[in-house]
C-alpha cells in the first residue's frame, strides 16, 4: 500500500492542482504520503495540493497542541505561547481554507496519524515533563513548517498559495525564535 501511495504521489507531482479530475486523487495522495518528515529534495517540486495539505496539517497541529498546552502547561511563557499558537495558526488556517476552497482543494479536517500520536503522547505527560515535551514538539514542528513555507514561497505554481507561504514564513520564523528561547530556559 505504501508503494502504491508513493507511486501515486510521484505520478501526481507533475500534475497541476487546477486539474479538477485529479484534485481529489492528488488530495488523498498528499494526505496519505506527504505528511512524512522527509523534506523535498533539491530539484523536486511540490504540488500546490501537497503543499496545501501539509500546511493544513501543520496549522491544525499547532492549534490543537496549543489548546492542550493551555490546559496542561505549568510555565507562564509556554501558556502565552500556546495562546499565540491558537490565535495565529487559527487565523492562518482560515486563510488557507479560503484559498483552498477557491482552488477546489479539499483539506484535511483532522490530524493525521503522526500528529495524532504526538497529541496522545503529550496528553500522557504533566507538569515540567509536559512543558519540556510541548516546547520540543513546537521547536521541531516550527522548523519543519518554516522549511515548508520557504519552499512553498519559492516553488509553488499557484500565486495565491505562493503568497500565503511567503506571508506565513516570517510569522513561523518568529514563533520558532520564541519557542527556541523558551525551550532553552526549560532545560
Amino acid at each position: 500500500m505504501a508503494i502504491a501511495g508513493a507511486a501515486l504521489f510521484f505520478q501526481s507531482c507533475g500534475n497541476s492542482s487546477s486539474d479538477a479530475a485529479d484534485t481529489d486523487d492528488t488530495s488523498m495522495t498528499a494526505t496519505d504520503t506527504m505528511m512524512n518528515d522527509e523534506p523535498t529534495t533539491k530539484g523536486e517540486s511540490m504540488t500546490d495540493t501537497a503543499f496545501a495539505n501539509k500546511a493544513a496539517i501543520s496549522g491544525l497541529t499547532e492549534v490543537e497542541l496549543g489548546k492542550l498546552a493551555l490546559e496542561k502547561a505549568t510555565n507562564a511563557k509556554l501558556k502565552d505561547f500556546a495562546s499565540m499558537m491558537v490565535k495565529d495558526h487559527g487565523k492562518e488556517n482560515d486563510e488557507l481554507k479560503a484559498i483552498a476552497k477557491s482552488k477546489s482543494i479539499v483539506l484535511p479536517a483532522t490530524l493525521d496519524q503522526e500528529h495524532q500520536m504526538k497529541m496522545e503522547e503529550l496528553k500522557g505527560k504533566s507538569g515540567v515533563e509536559f512543558d519540556k515535551a510541548y516546547a520540543m514538539a513546537m521547536v521541531e514542528g516550527h522548523q519543519k513548517t518554516l522549511d515548508l513555507m520557504e519552499k512553498g514561497g519559492a516553488g509553488l505554481a499557484d500565486a495565491d498559495l505562493k503568497g500565503f507561504a511567503a506571508k506565513t514564513a516570517p510569522v513561523v520564523k518568529h514563533h520558532l525564535d520564541m519557542i527556541t528561547s523558551i525551550h532553552g530556559e526549560l532545560k
